[in-house]
């Protein structure tokens, strides 16, 4: 079946959610992805972006820079009213003790507020992102494990997926390929079962559920958007299905690869509405991620490319 693509309704539905009718778009959206402390640190590479976040938001039509970690709250402040959304990726650090931690908290707090009053800033978090969102809305750690280390699976949309922002300008072809085939990669350990997400008031008056999955055990929470907010979590790597190629768990079809499309289209299209900028093309230019090259470690890590900071 020919499955034809409708960019401008994409962008359209996007756009016209909160307020029911298109608005202007920044054309020149920048977007921050959040670094991480590496494993075994040696010089110039104690933090580290993986490569495939960064071309999975430019992908879509957006422009990167790396938010680098253990920075003052005044330098995140002033670089928070110069992007137009930043994205927590996956990895391993503490979500409590690291400084990927202590960056997304601030960001999360700056988010609420600039929300709050007007100021449009979306935030994305994947895998590790996830579970950090849902720490800092709840106020408590409530994972548990699941055996998703290394699998791919169909989402189990929520009723409150259609509802929702975030699957609503995917082609409806590609929601029923969604429900049924194993688009998703999950590479996590540690999961939000539904039942801690029920208990927790915060969570539930917080987030809307788009949709779940199982382990065969356990049923726990995959899709997340807050209902007041432009916050969006997947415990799944929509970045992985075209860019990453070291696991036999990463699915690669075209409905795969359409799918990593939307999601980034759908992230993107939300920092089209914040109308942050750089004081200057000067600092602008300095900040993006350009003047950084990835390396390959396609056969030491899970990563093809990994930027490495100092």
């Amino acid at each position: 079946m020919t499955r034809f693509f409708c960019l401008a309704c994409v962008f359209t539905l996007a756009d016209s959610v909160f307020s029911g009718a298109p608005v202007k778009t920044n054309d020149r959206p920048i977007i921050g992805v959040l670094a991480q402390e590496v494993f075994h640190a040696t010089p110039h590479r104690n933090a580290y972006i993986a490569a495939s976040y960064v071309k999975f938001l430019e992908s879509a039509g957006a422009r990167v820079v790396p938010v680098m970690i253990n920075r003052t709250e005044e330098e995140y402040t002033r670089l928070f009213k110069s992007i137009n959304g930043v994205l927590f990726p996956g990895g391993r650090v503490s979500l409590k003790s690291s400084g990927y931690s202590r960056a997304a908290a601030i960001f999360y707090r700056l988010a609420l507020e600039a929300n709050s009053n007007g100021d449009y800033f979306p935030v994305w978090g994947t895998c590790l992102g996830f579970e950090m969102l849902t720490l800092l809305t709840s106020g408590q750690l409530l994972l548990s494990r699941t055996d998703t280390k290394g699998v791919a699976l169909p989402l189990d949309f929520t009723d409150d997926a259609r509802d929702g922002r975030l699957f609503r300008g995917f082609p409806e072809e590609l929601l029923k390929s969604l429900a049924t085939e194993r688009l998703t990669e999950n590479s996590h350990q540690w999961s939000l079962t539904t039942e801690n997400f029920t208990k927790s008031e915060r969570l539930r008056s917080f987030y809307r559920v788009l949709s779940t999955n199982s382990d065969g055990q356990s049923e726990f929470v995959s899709t997340l958007e807050a209902y007041d907010f432009p916050i969006y979590a997947t415990q799944w790597h929509p970045e992985k299905n075209a860019f990453e190629w070291n696991r036999p768990c990463i699915p690669h079809s075209p409905t795969a690869v359409e799918t990593g499309f939307y999601s980034a289209l759908f992230f993107v299209s939300e920092a089209r509405k914040s109308w942050h900028s750089f004081p200057s093309v000067e600092e602008e230019e300095k900040a993006l991620i350009y003047r950084h090259t990835p390396e390959f470690t396609g056969t030491l890590t899970p990563f093809q490319q990994i930027y490495f900071f100092d």
